[in-house]
């Protein structure tokens, strides 16, 4: 079950990338539901996510490192 909200957060954030302001409310939201493990794949999968994306940069200061 635990592994489903992680992909279904997956899915929103990719839905919602196209405006920064939704992204990073998305992302709040996920930070505080998902598991600390899953936290963690998730700020990889955003890195790698965002590479390409200059305007969800901001977002990625809510990933305490």
């Amino acid at each position: 079950m635990a592994r489903a909200m992680f992909e279904y957060t997956k899915t929103v954030l990719k839905k919602v990338s196209f405006n920064a302001e939704l992204f990073c409310k998305e992302l709040e939201k996920a930070l505080q539901r998902l598991l600390p493990h899953e936290v963690n794949e998730l700020t990889i999968w955003i890195k790698q996510y965002t590479s390409n994306k200059p305007e969800l940069y901001a977002c990625l200061a809510l990933i305490k490192e």
